[in-house]
């Protein structure tokens, strides 16, 4: 049964920071082939924001100076990873593999039957890709 969410109807956007702008840019553009929506430098903060196109999300993707690293492992409290909808998760890892990015193996979840595995971004952050 579905538990009504209020007036809350899905993600909008999810923030990401990144600590070489082009080098994440190039990843998240070049090789997961999200669109720019808008691009921005923020000469005030010397500091770029682009909005990506994923799906029916965006992905805001900053700069900051000196900004520090996240922690990821040993899995710490907050925000664990971030997971995308693919409908061959097959073809996705071989484009990854393509651009020399290394992806766990892929498994089954054993709740739902569906495929999924892990790979990161150029900061190390946690992305799962999960077949629907």
């Amino acid at each position: 049964m579905m538990q009504d969410a209020g007036d809350i109807m899905g993600f909008h956007h999810v923030a990401i920071i990144a600590s070489d702008y082009h080098r994440s840019r190039a990843f998240y553009v070049d090789i997961l082939g999200f669109v720019v929506i808008s691009e921005n430098f923020r000469a005030e903060r010397n500091s770029w924001k682009c909005d990506l196109q994923v799906g029916d999300a965006q992905i805001e993707l900053f700069s900051f100076p000196l900004a520090p690293p996240r922690v990821s492992r040993p899995e710490a409290c907050g925000l664990r990873h971030l997971a995308f909808r693919v409908l061959n998760i097959a073809r996705v890892v071989e484009r990854l593999e393509r651009h020399g990015i290394v992806s766990e193996p892929i498994r089954t979840d054993p709740y739902t039957g569906r495929l999924f595995t892990f790979f990161a971004d150029p900061d190390d952050l946690p992305l799962e890709l999960y077949e629907i």
